[in-house]
């Protein structure tokens, strides 16, 4: 499971957050690096107002030029910048910082590209580098002074790039400490609640369906959850009950398929031992061999049922639909089962509707069926009982019906007819019966798509009905 899903899991959701953060991240970089400059941009421009203002008063000759220095020098720790003052024609006539006093007396001129901008009242921002007086690039921020709408020179506020950045880095360094920080925060929280609510349950039950692989169909999964994994261990372990009944029922056929050969075979080999050994006399004989061969075709029965039931249920049977007169066929049967009928006695009422009933079906197998379900009445009815086989129409249906007046089927045994060599009575049907009769017709039945059921009658006898399509 950790190189499978597990893995893949770390993977995406570590790339996710990774790629998530990161770009947060940047983000966060760029917007407060712009707020910071558009910030600082606001403060040189507040303080500016001074400045132009002293810068006027001065050069109008109403401030001395200790004033306007001593002014220039205190806003300049302030904003933690260099200051200089400069003419309309760029040159220098104030600054900040006393290390800069011979820019004034060497009457070079600083400004003389931007000096276009500045007449048109545009402010300069720039990075530039000024050989002999800073050592490293500087921002540059130049502001224009008008006088009366007469143009009067720009102050020039110079910063040191490293010296700029220093605050920021220390927000950045904030910024990626916290994104790295949350990725590893992230990770192990992806970590714990991959293995608590996904990876954990899913060997939970890759761990019990190895051990129903191996036989035992009674483990299962137990997972207290409600979501899509709660889901798949309650479908799992609907699964496993299943399985658990497919396996009795398997284990319940083979014993009694094993049951059911066993007895006619352990007869057949006692019989003929016994002649083999002369344990049975000559005059004997016959009627044992008798015996043994109902013996041999009661056996014969049972594996034919089964062929007829494993080839129908594996849907090997290629059913041939056609019309049939499902009354012809009752009648047929009938009389196929006159002999039984006479010897018990029995009275069979036939009520047919129509003289014909047109029906769609497979004409041998509804045959079988309406054989099974006659034969199953004559076997359970009393001597001297009654049956009755009735046919008729509802809608598009044909409702055909076999009752008898024996024995009715408790109701607890009702729902297990149709199990495969399900018997209500085995003392009574070991011999006479193998147990799949019913199963065989219900199995027919549902391949032509129709339906039969049982239901006891007052006040006795139980009374079978199919159903089959008109035509």
């Amino acid at each position: 499971m950790k190189k499978g899903l597990f893995s893949k899991l770390m993977v995406a959701f570590t790339g996710i957050i990774i790629v998530s953060f990161v770009m947060t991240s940047g983000f966060l970089s760029y917007w407060f690096e712009s707020y910071y400059f558009q910030q600082r941009k606001v403060e040189m421009l507040r303080e500016s107002q001074l400045i132009e203002y002293k810068a006027i008063q001065y050069l109008n000759g109403n401030l001395t030029s200790d004033n306007i220095n001593e002014t220039l020098s205190y806003i300049g720790k302030y904003l933690s910048a260099d200051i200089w003052l400069v003419d309309n024609y760029g040159y220098i006539y104030s600054v900040s910082k006393s290390e800069h006093k011979k820019l004034i007396a060497t009457s070079r001129q600083i400004v003389t590209k931007d000096l276009q901008d500045l007449r048109e009242n545009k402010t300069v921002n720039k990075i530039q580098n000024y050989p002999g007086i800073f050592t490293t690039p500087v921002h540059t921020f130049e502001i224009p002074i008008f006088s009366n709408g007469v143009f009067r020179g720009a102050i020039m506020m110079h910063t040191s790039i490293s010296e700029l950045k220093s605050p920021l880095k220390r927000v950045y360094e904030i910024i990626w400490i916290s994104a790295v920080l949350a990725i590893i925060i992230c990770c192990i929280v992806i970590y714990y609640l991959s293995q608590k609510i996904i990876i954990n349950p899913l060997k939970k039950i890759n761990h019990v369906a190895d051990k129903i692989s191996k036989g035992e169909v009674e483990k299962r999964v137990h997972i207290e959850s409600k979501d899509e994994i709660g889901e798949l261990a309650k479908s799992f372990n609907i699964m496993a009950d299943s399985l658990e009944k497919v396996e009795k029922h398997r284990r319940e056929f083979i014993s009694n398929v094993s049951h059911e050969i066993r007895s006619p075979i352990t007869s057949i080999k006692g019989f003929i031992g016994g002649m083999i050994d002369g344990v049975i006399p000559a005059e004997k004989q016959n009627y044992y061999l008798s015996v043994t061969y109902s013996e041999i075709q009661r056996l014969t029965r049972l594996v034919n049922d089964l062929l007829d039931l494993s080839a129908i249920e594996a849907g090997e049977f290629k059913l041939r639909i056609e019309e049939v007169d499902i009354n012809e066929i009752i009648r047929l049967c009938v009389i196929k089962f006159e002999t039984k009928i006479n010897n018990k006695k029995l009275k069979v009422d036939v009520l047919l509707e129509d003289n014909k009933l047109y029906v769609a079906a497979d004409k041998d197998r509804i045959t079988q069926v309406v054989t099974n379900l006659v034969d199953n009445a004559i076997k359970y009815s009393d001597i001297g009982g009654n049956i009755k086989v009735s046919t008729k129409v509802k809608g598009e249906k044909a409702v055909v019906s076999v009752y008898n007046d024996g024995s009715g089927i408790p109701e607890s045994d009702l729902k297990h007819i149709w199990d495969r060599f399900y018997k209500v009575d085995k003392s009574r049907t070991s011999k006479v019966s193998t147990g799949l009769g019913l199963s065989i017709v219900r199995s027919i039945l549902t391949q032509l798509g129709e339906d039969i059921w049982a239901e006891n009658k007052e006040p006795k006898g139980i009374m079978f009905t199919f159903t089959l399509k008109r035509v």
